[in-house]
């Protein structure tokens, strides 16, 4: 079968490490399903795993992607939840958490094999590209705010680095639940966007606020953390699932931290019942994922450089 995979991790020039290519296609295995792919795409994950974080040489060639929406066996259109070893209740037993692509083959492939218990019936009012947007961007960012957070209608919520996948749907997703939603940017037109999106306002990046807010998303990391911690107001919630620009700040912000009594939430995996949620919400208010571009399958090294250069708004979609 068709796929884009890392053969090689680590080099001066991560991109370097993809191929595009056959590979054998998935085994069926007791209690896992086989699913056609239709729409998978494209995260920082993925850069990161050409990179060598998260991904080790042993498991290479290993194709890459952690999103998917397509076809079961049965004929079922579904949505994939890339956590394996996660359920409602806790741990699978005897099944190591991870996410796709850390141990097991992942979605930029024309089949994907995933714990049947994993898949979600795909609402039909969602395409198949826009389904295959939400497990871990919009995924990430609707626990965020909803369940870490805990931001309610009426609320206000900073988003820093707006274009990002995981900015870009807290934009969205707080706006269409009625949050004051400011954003920052580096780039004139993603700001500009970003106010097209829904939010209040969008400022370059350490400019202040017109008030402190409840809760700041942030996954931006060392660049923004200052900026972050003083958004807050008194009681607030900082809730952070990345660090693109590193995680070393050089202003740690520890008095300010305890003496306006700020909350530090960490944001990794979601559940496959909020994504659930997710998939609901979108239905229900008619918010969509923000679709930077779709590419065939074959073209995998235009998007993986598109995303590298930080150029992208929204999400990166790879068709097949």
């Amino acid at each position: 079968m068709f796929a884009a995979y890392a053969a090689e991790i680590g080099l001066r020039q991560p991109l370097q490490g993809l191929r595009v290519g056959e590979r054998p296609a998935p085994r069926a295995r007791t209690g896992w399903s086989r699913v056609n792919v239709r729409a998978a795409s494209l995260n920082h994950h993925d850069l990161w795993s050409l990179r060598g974080v998260g991904l080790s040489t042993e498991r290479l060639p290993m194709i890459l992607g952690t999103d998917a929406a397509g076809v079961d066996e049965d004929g079922n259109e579904v949505v994939l939840h890339p956590v394996v070893g996660l359920t409602g209740h806790g741990l699978a037993p005897g099944e190591p958490l991870s996410i796709l692509t850390e141990k097991y083959q992942g979605t930029f492939a024309e089949q994907v094999l995933v714990p049947t218990a994993n898949l979600v019936p795909k609402p039909p009012a969602l395409s198949f590209a826009e389904a295959a947007c939400l497990p871990t961007a919009w995924l990430t960012a609707y626990r965020m705010l909803f369940t870490k957070a805990a931001v309610r209608p009426g609320g206000s919520v900073l988003v820093q680095g707006a274009g990002g996948g995981v900015a870009t749907a807290a934009i969205v997703l707080g706006t269409a639940a009625g949050l004051r939603v400011f954003a920052t940017g580096r780039d004139e037109r993603k700001r500009e966007r970003a106010v097209r999106l829904g939010a209040v306002a969008a400022l370059a990046p350490g400019e202040r606020l017109p008030h402190r807010v409840d809760a700041v998303i942030e996954t931006v990391g060392a660049a923004t953390w200052s900026h972050s911690v003083q958004s807050l107001r008194r009681g607030g919630t900082l809730v952070i699932s990345g660090a693109t620009s590193g995680d070393r700040p050089t202003r740690a912000e520890l008095t300010r931290i305890f003496y306006r009594e700020l909350t530090i939430a960490g944001s990794t995996m979601a559940t496959k019942e909020e994504l659930t949620a997710l998939l609901s919400f979108c239905v229900t208010t008619g918010v969509r994922p923000t679709i930077d571009g779709a590419l065939p399958l074959d073209r995998a090294h235009e998007g993986f450089a598109r995303m590298e250069s930080g150029e992208h708004f929204g999400k990166i979609v790879f068709t097949l």
